[in-house]
């Protein structure tokens, strides 16, 4: 599994990476702190700052993740 990192606008045209996502990007996705945790998406409790960038790579995530653990239908033999 790939580590996912949130990032911030520091100037007009650049980013750093951040700590983690914010609430309400993880309440955008989809989520909450509780499923966040479980999943190891980092959170940064500081940040009160809310990214659509950061929102979607948090929704392309749980996509993966949620696809991932679906159980693989067994053949019929």
């Amino acid at each position: 599994m790939k580590a996912i990192k949130a990032k911030v606008p520091k100037h007009p045209n650049k980013q750093r990476l951040g700590r983690g996502f914010s609430r309400d990007e993880l309440r955008k996705a989809g989520t909450n702190l509780a499923e966040a945790l479980k999943l190891g998406i980092p959170i940064d409790p500081r940040r009160k700052t809310m990214h659509e960038d950061n929102a979607a790579v948090v929704e392309t995530f749980l996509k993966d993740r949620k696809a991932a653990s679906k159980p693989k239908k067994k053949p019929k033999s």
